[in-house]
């Protein structure tokens, strides 16, 4: 879930992402040629950072597609990412952060915070997570891992991530499927999140001026 930027002043642009997002998906080309095609829905003109202890996945999928939406300065922007999905996915320690600069009244950079599924309490859960990405380091581990899938033959049966709903894709363009992924020491730039449910365990959010609270 993104937040999206409305209003004609600055103030109104402080675009707070209220629900935290994390990505699972493989250091590999996405095929944008071929497969990037027009987002679910208008993002907005800011990415954000997540990390995490680990997040574990089940169903990977992962095709090429575009995020369009309005700059913060309103004007039409496209991104290219990564769009993943999993059927389920639980996450160790994680922590998103998005900077929104230049507040008025002399505020700045603010950093919006926020951490859960920390020590202490319960990972994580989010049920049919989708996750448009632009950058991702961290260490994985897929099984049973299909690269080069047509995107036209990832699963569409009740339960198991394919192309995202609403989003369109060549279904000849390139993805990749599998079984499990794990990942270890996340690091991500992320522009939008979806998921039908997520449950967030000790969830803790901080606003702070500047940019020394991101996540890293």
């Amino acid at each position: 879930m993104s937040s999206q930027v409305r209003g004609g002043t600055r103030w109104k642009r402080f675009a707070v992402v209220m629900v935290p997002s994390v990505i699972a998906t493989a250091a590999v080309g996405v095929g944008l040629a071929q497969g990037a095609l027009a987002a679910s829905f208008s993002v907005s003109g800011q990415d954000f950072k997540v990390k995490a202890t680990q997040l574990e996945g089940w169903d990977f999928v992962q095709y090429g597609s575009v995020a369009s939406g309005k700059t913060l300065d309103g004007q039409d922007m496209n991104a290219p990412v990564a769009v993943s999905g999993f059927s389920k996915a639980y996450i160790t320690n994680m922590c998103q952060s998005v900077v929104t600069p230049k507040l008025p009244f002399g505020l700045g950079d603010v950093t919006l915070r926020l951490e859960a599924g920390g020590p202490g309490h319960d990972r994580v859960y989010a049920k049919d997570l989708y996750l448009d990405v632009s950058e991702l380091d961290a260490d994985a581990k897929f099984t049973n891992i299909d690269i080069g899938v047509a995107a036209g033959s990832l699963p569409k049966a009740k339960g198991k991530p394919g192309i995202q709903p609403k989003t369109q894709a060549n279904p000849y363009g390139f993805s990749q499927r599998a079984e499990k992924a794990v990942l270890n020491g996340v690091k991500q730039k992320a522009w939008a999140t979806t998921a039908g449910t997520f449950n967030l365990s000790g969830l803790k959010l901080r606003l702070s001026r500047g940019t020394d609270q991101e996540c890293y």
